[in-house]
């Protein structure tokens, strides 16, 4: 079973503690019946803001460091409306914390027909290397919505970093990690805060074993078995 660093032990506690982790019975998106289920727009006070992101820029920072790991880039895309305060923080930190300097932008679920229009706002990404940020990814949908896009105005997505992989199968059989490096070009290019083996091991050490059994039913059922 996997360790946990002190950050990824605050993010699974302090999200459960606002009701963003749950654990029981779910009906994603994908039609599959879940243990658990995390909605990451519940994390919405100060000091979990401050945890995530530090976690999303220090995870970025050393993603950046790896062979193989993630490709520079020049603006940060955060998918409209969770990702937005994600992408700005993850900036902010990145700057303070890293000395990284990037833009952030994100994008209107409807096109503004007034002012400056379209469908982005922020730093331009027409010709720029863009590093998507998602929130929970089960098949890769809602990432490749925003690779998307990102290419629909002109920018190039070159990876995409997760808060959590839920670690299952996506939609070719693969992991969905590996689906979207491929798309994206390469290993390495979508480094990840939290995983469900990360899930996994926090209930086994906190002793709540009924629930790890249904995750563990669960990872047997759908789980990416080349999955690291």
């Amino acid at each position: 079973m996997s360790t946990l660093d002190k950050y990824q032990s605050e993010l699974i506690e302090h999200g459960m503690s606002v009701g963003a982790l749950k654990f029981g019975s779910f009906v994603l998106k994908s039609g599959r019946t879940s243990p658990y289920f995390f909605n990451a727009g519940l994390l919405a006070d100060g000091p979990v803001l401050d945890t995530l992101c530090s976690a999303y820029a220090a995870t970025i920072a050393s993603a950046l460091k790896s062979s193989p790991g993630l490709p520079q880039f020049d603006v940060l895309f955060g998918p409209a409306y969770k990702g937005i305060p994600f992408a700005a923080c993850t900036a902010l930190l990145l700057h303070r914390d890293h000395g990284i300097d990037v833009g952030f932008a994100y994008d209107r679920k409807e096109a503004k027909d007034h002012g400056e229009g379209g469908v982005m706002v922020g730093a331009p990404v027409k010709g720029k290397r863009v590093l998507v940020l998602d929130d929970v990814a089960t098949a890769g949908t809602a990432i490749r919505g925003a690779i998307d896009v990102v290419k629909k105005e002109g920018g190039e997505v070159v990876g995409a970093v997760l808060l959590l992989d839920r670690q299952e199968v996506g939609k070719e059989g693969k992991s969905m990690i590996e689906e979207v490096e491929a798309v994206l070009g390469g290993k390495g290019s979508v480094p990840t805060i939290l995983k469900m083996k990360h899930l996994m091991a926090w209930l086994e050490k906190h002793g709540r074993t009924e629930e790890l059994t249904s995750m563990q039913d669960y990872w047997n059922q759908y789980g990416a078995k080349t999955s690291d």
